[in-house]
């Protein structure tokens, strides 16, 4: 059975093209998929059900599973079986019709301005890791991108004299305008940093870490973690935290969704939407609190 899996994490990443971290997903939730069946002696993927996946939710329900994890395991195996009756393994899909599980959608958490402000104060500028840090976070929180763009971002992506950071996926890419304070902040970045950083003047990786290597999203997870606890930020921050700022604050302050939406590279509006539930409930908070008759 794990010559399947094998095969079809090739296909995925040949023909799909997905990232790194969704194949990482797919394969591990296909892997548990084996597992359970082997547990269940189950030794024939062609062998199982619509019974075999009904089963294999309650038990992951009655495991404790978050019902976003279960739903991507059923997602997973969607896929897994689609491929399977193309490559002629499998004649019907046993996940055919069954529903996903709902999931109660949850706000994003977002940083008010001045836990921002708190939050970019902290690296020391004065250092060669505080001032690349200071760079990454000002890049972060002025342009939205994700973590993962931000690492894989080379030198070319960032035109200082447009004040402009260029993304790639693929053959898609989109361009974001960056404010005069994170431009400073790479500049001083690019002149006092990175070039002593580099062994190697052939590196191309916009951020690079003490070992003249492109940082990791490991790596990153480490540093926003660190300056959180530094600012004394009382909620959980994840990288992702300033995006969603990025996006909400902006929204707060007039900008459009449509224009929110390019910015942050959502295919679909309905993503970008989300943050005008974050603005609504600002907004009530605010009625509350200053209203006489609230």
């Amino acid at each position: 059975m794990n010559i399947t899996v094998n095969q079809f994490a090739d296909y995925l990443q040949n023909e799909r093209q997905l990232s790194e971290n969704t194949l990482s997903s797919y394969k591990r939730d296909i892997e548990q998929y084996f597992d359970y069946l082997k547990g269940n002696n189950i030794e024939s993927i062609g062998k199982t059900n619509r019974t075999t996946i009904l089963t294999y939710i309650l038990d992951m329900q009655k495991k404790g599973r978050a019902t976003s994890t279960i739903s991507r395991n059923l997602a997973s195996l969607r896929s897994f079986y689609q491929y399977l009756i193309r490559n002629g393994i499998m004649e019907k899909n046993p996940t055919y019709g069954l529903e996903t599980p709902k999931i109660e959608k949850k706000l994003p958490q977002i940083l008010s301005t001045r836990e921002v402000e708190l939050l970019l104060e902290q690296p020391k500028n004065t250092d060669l890791k505080g001032i690349r840090d200071k760079a990454m976070l000002e890049l972060l929180y002025a342009t939205g991108i994700r973590v993962t763009e931000l690492i894989s971002l080379d030198l070319d992506d960032v035109n200082l004299e447009t004040k402009e950071v260029m993304c790639k996926k693929g053959d898609k890419g989109r361009t974001i305008p960056v404010g005069s304070l994170c431009i400073d902040a790479l500049t001083k970045y690019l002149d006092k940093s990175r070039r002593f950083l580099i062994r190697n003047n052939k590196e191309k990786a916009l951020f690079v870490n003490i070992s003249g290597n492109r940082l990791t999203r490991q790596g990153f997870w480490k540093i926003i973690k660190l300056y959180k606890n530094m600012a004394k930020i009382n909620m959980d921050i994840t990288p992702h935290t300033l995006r969603h700022s990025f996006a909400a604050h902006l929204l707060q302050n007039g900008a459009d969704l449509k224009s929110i939406q390019e910015m942050l590279g959502h295919s679909d509006i309905s993503s970008t939407q989300v943050y005008t539930k974050i603005t609504g409930n600002k907004i009530t908070d605010v009625y509350k609190k200053a209203h006489p008759r609230a």
